[in-house]
């Protein structure tokens, strides 16, 4: 099959690394690959991009799997590169793959074949509007390359909503963001520190501020309407607590069945009994 490039790049995007693989096709037919691993951080993203111009590259390729090629893209955007993000589904029904072949080389041979078709990628001030109509705020924060959420468990734990909170006021410096970790977190601010590190712009604040007021405010909704339903339960305490020994039901789903399936206390009494009963040997 004819080369139409003699240079061409495969990236292989995940959350927390990028595979590269170049392969340059030589007059003779031969094929010189090398790969190299860079990490997604803001600090370390520079480095691929540099890396792929000082060996002559102007075409690269990536899929637009989820959202991690977004950061990676951005960083790359407005130079002397060319990015082409394929359809991961085209990608796939293109046939002729080996099963050895990694995802990041066979994406740089059907570049320097012609077999990719990119996507449209709108510019950047499409994209912000975007952003504000679907308006989601983990996929925010991997926009502006906030790894936070590689690193903490729970991003909206009370360590994560202060550094969500310094993020949005943009007044703390990456250290003093990293010293809001409690707990067992703190014992990864070395990693915290890189992953804080993105390119948040008003525009990121903007709508992480409005998506965390809107998570907390629900919360404090969700909170008062427990407090309102554990009220009406009081008098179906001895119910609730049978009802919460069967395997699987937890204190939400016992005040439903109350509510939905309450017939007396005869017809109760039998329908608890035979759940257990159920349950029991379940256990067995």
């Amino acid at each position: 099959m004819q080369t139409l490039m003699e240079r061409g790049c495969g990236l292989d995007v995940h959350q927390a690394t990028v595979v590269a693989c170049l392969l340059i096709v030589l007059k003779n037919g031969q094929v010189h690959k090398q790969i190299r691993t860079f990490g997604t951080t803001t600090r370390e993203l520079p480095a691929l991009r540099d890396w792929l111009l000082s060996q002559g590259f102007t075409h690269v390729a990536m899929e637009s799997t989820g959202v991690y090629w977004k950061p990676v893209y951005a960083v790359l955007e407005g130079g002397a590169l060319e990015i082409v993000v394929a359809n991961a589904q085209h990608v796939k029904r293109v046939p002729g793959r080996k099963t050895d072949v990694k995802d990041a080389e066979w994406l740089a041979d059907l570049l320097c074949h012609g077999l990719l078709r990119s996507s449209f990628i709108p510019p950047k001030p499409i994209r912000d509007l975007r952003d504000l109509t679907r308006n989601r705020l983990l996929k925010v924060l991997e926009r502006a390359n906030i790894k936070l959420a590689s690193v903490a468990t729970d991003v909206f734990g009370v360590s994560g909503r202060l550094m969500l909170r310094a993020l949005i006021e943009g007044k703390e410096t990456l250290q003093e963001m990293a010293d809001l970790a409690k707990g067992l977190l703190r014992k990864k601010s070395p990693e915290l520190e890189p992953a804080l590190e993105g390119k948040l712009e008003e525009h990121h604040r903007f709508l992480l501020r409005l998506q965390l007021d809107r998570l907390e405010a629900a919360e404090k909704d969700l909170a008062f309407l427990e407090r309102r339903i554990q009220e009406k339960l009081k008098p179906y305490e001895a119910q609730l607590t049978l009802l919460q020994e069967i395997p699987g039901v937890d204190w939400t789903l016992a005040a439903v069945i109350i509510a939905e399936l309450w017939r007396g206390h005869e017809g109760v009494r039998d329908w608890l009994s035979a759940s257990l009963l159920v349950g029991n040997l379940s256990r067995q």
